[in-house]
């Protein structure tokens, strides 16, 4: 399944739950849908609290689920064509150089 696919199948879930109606409590605002991104991230992140690995994979997998659902509706709600944006930013790393590059060939 490609980005495409999954955003429709997010739209589909957030139009089944009313969460486009005016009056939903989950009003799919680009700040609400930002925020409830950063949460989610730090979700992820205190699955590593205190220990070098996550050792519950299945809760893992929720967070970076929902993480990846919140970014999908942002990008959507805000008109952003998430597969470009992504393939546009992997071209601008590749040209980028970090300090720790300096001085070394990089390969292509």
């Amino acid at each position: 399944m490609n980005l495409d696919e999954l955003t429709h199948k997010m739209h589909a879930l957030v139009e089944s739950k009313g969460w486009y109606a005016a009056d939903s409590v989950k009003q799919q605002t680009p700040r609400n849908l930002a925020i409830s991104l950063v949460l989610e991230a730090a979700e992820v992140l205190e699955l590593f609290q205190w220990q070098s690995d996550c050792e519950d994979k299945a809760a893992l997998a929720g967070e970076l689920a929902d993480t990846a659902l919140f970014l999908l509706q942002l990008a959507n709600v805000s008109g952003i064509d998430l597969e470009q944006a992504i393939l546009t930013k992997i071209d601008q790393n590749q040209k980028r150089l970090w300090p720790e590059h300096l001085g070394k060939e990089l390969k292509p």
